[in-house]
Parts: C-alpha cells; sequence; structure tokens
C-alpha cells in the first residue's frame, strides 16, 4: 500500500512538472511571436497615419489615413513598375537557384566519380566569399558584355547557389534511398527522367523551403541591382525604397512618412503571398515525414 502511495504521488509530481513546463513553453513560444510580429503591426498601423501624426509621435491604434496613402502608392508608376521588376527577378531567379542547386546536389549523391569529394569541398569553399568581395570584378564583367540596366546579370548567377546547394544535399542523404533511384534505372527510366518525375517529389519540401528563402533574398538585394541598374523604368523595389527614404530624409514637399510607410508595406505582400502558396507542400512534407518515422 505504502508503494503504491508513493509510486502515485509521485506520478502526479512528475504530471505536475510537466504540465508547468509546457506552459512556460508556451509562454515563451507566444512572446517571441509577439516579438517577431509587433514590427508588422507596427508597419501596418504607420501606414494608416499622416505625416503629422507620424511626427507627433509613436502610438498603436490604426488613424483614418490608410485610403489616402494607399491611392498615393498606387498613383506612383514607379513603384508599381519596379514590383513588376523585382516579381520578376526574384521568380526566375529563385526557381533556378532552387532547381539546379537540387540537380546539383542530386549529382553529387547518386553518381561515383574522382573528384567527387573535390566538386563537394569546391562548393563549400565557393560559399564562404562574400558577394562583396567579387562586386568590383562582376560589375566589370557585366559592364564589358553591355549588359548592364539589364535583369540577366541578376537571374542567371543565381543558378549557382552554393548554400541552397548544401541544404538540398543534406536533406536527399536523409530522404532519397539509393534504393529508389536503382528501381528506376533497372526500370529503363533515363536520369533526366528520374531526377524529374521521382526524385524532386520526394525532395520538394526541402524545394519549397529553399524557395521562399531564395524569393525573399532576391527580392530584398539592393547591393547588385544599385550597381548595375541605372534606367528609372528598370529599377527593383529596394532601389525605389531608398529613393523615397533619401527624399524623406532631405525634407520638403516631399516629406510624407505615411506615404513611405505603405510603400515598404506594399513591397512586403509579394513575399508574404509565396510563403502562403508554399507553405502547405512544407507541412505537407513534415507530416508525411513524420507518418513514415
Amino acid at each position: 500500500m505504502g508503494t503504491t502511495h508513493i509510486s502515485t504521488g509521485e506520478s502526479k509530481s512528475s504530471r505536475v512538472q510537466t504540465n508547468t513546463a509546457r506552459v512556460f513553453s508556451y509562454i515563451f513560444l507566444v512572446f517571441v511571436t509577439i516579438l517577431s510580429l509587433f514590427p508588422i503591426f507596427l508597419l501596418i498601423i504607420n501606414s494608416t497615419r499622416s505625416n503629422a501624426q507620424l511626427s507627433n509621435g509613436f502610438s498603436l491604434l490604426p488613424s483614418t489615413y490608410f485610403g489616402s496613402n494607399f491611392q498615393k502608392a498606387m498613383g506612383n508608376g514607379g513603384l508599381l513598375r519596379a514590383m513588376g521588376n523585382s516579381l520578376l527577378i526574384a521568380a526566375a531567379s529563385s526557381i533556378f537557384s532552387v532547381y539546379f542547386s537540387a540537380m546539383t546536389a542530386y549529382g553529387i549523391h547518386v553518381y561515383d566519380f574522382k573528384l567527387k569529394k573535390f566538386a563537394f569541398t569546391f562548393i563549400m569553399v565557393i560559399m564562404m566569399i562574400p558577394t562583396q568581395i567579387s562586386a568590383v570584378g562582376f560589375v566589370d564583367l557585366v559592364f564589358k558584355f553591355k549588359l548592364n540596366n539589364t535583369y540577366w546579370p541578376l537571374i542567371i548567377p543565381s543558378i549557382a547557389a552554393p548554400a541552397v546547394f548544401f541544404y538540398m544535399k543534406q536533406y536527399i542523404e536523409s530522404a532519397l534511398p539509393m534504393e529508389v533511384i536503382e528501381a528506376a534505372r533497372v526500370d529503363g527510366s533515363n536520369e533526366f527522367r528520374t531526377f524529374n518525375t521521382i526524385a524532386l517529389p520526394m525532395i520538394f519540401p526541402a524545394m519549397a523551403v529553399q524557395l521562399i528563402f531564395a524569393f525573399t533574398s532576391s527580392w530584398n538585394n539592393f547591393f547588385t541591382p544599385a550597381l548595375i541598374i541605372s534606367k528609372a523604368e528598370r529599377r527593383t523595389v529596394p532601389i525605389v525604397i531608398s529613393t523615397l527614404r533619401s527624399a524623406v530624409a532631405s525634407g520638403g514637399a516631399s516629406k510624407d512618412l505615411g506615404y513611405l510607410y505603405m510603400v515598404v508595406m506594399l513591397a512586403i505582400v509579394p513575399v508574404v503571398i509565396v510563403y502562403i502558396l508554399v507553405s502547405k507542400h512544407i507541412v505537407g512534407g513534415v507530416a508525411l515525414g513524420a507518418v513514415k518515422g
């Protein structure tokens, strides 16, 4: 009897500790979520206020200037054109980056060749070289080939993405059994068809994750476009926002903080839409992995 009472008491104590830890975990997660979403919330609130209201100080309550700020932003043809330019560049570069990085990772994982380890090491070394180091030579090459004020220098180099390759390589090693590839070869499937019809669906959750990262990185890229694009009709969103910020900072008639916050808010909408469209594939892949486990 005494042993039964002790074990029952220990079980109750263990459940209390588990519930307490769970409550603290939920509190911490809620806090981190609020902390992460607060800048976006503040951006939306500020986009509803006028320049005079923003100059008066901080507020957590929305105002009534959302419509006027939105009309000003939509009336700016340069912004809409820049969003179209950025969408074209980000969509093309992210698709090329993820697809060819997955193909490279697949090739190094599936095939055995003499320079296999060297190829992997070389790609990892390239990943550690910052973009700024090669910027001078890259810009010089772009101007020599007269590709300045075009989108090709912003799209084609994205095919070589060592960071995306490394992530895909790790995922392929855990999610793509060699037995499946060998079975496809026995059935007469060629290598290109095997990669596109068998390997890609199995690694698509990882590709979806990298697609979001690659799209966001390309959409927010200011450094490279600013070096090679000078025509106003070719500008991307970060360049337009930087120009507007400079105009606001200089003061005068062009100073309108509400309009600037509205432009910034509209600039993040495509990224949110891409995440919503792709996130279901990420969740589905995680759920599938859990069922298989």
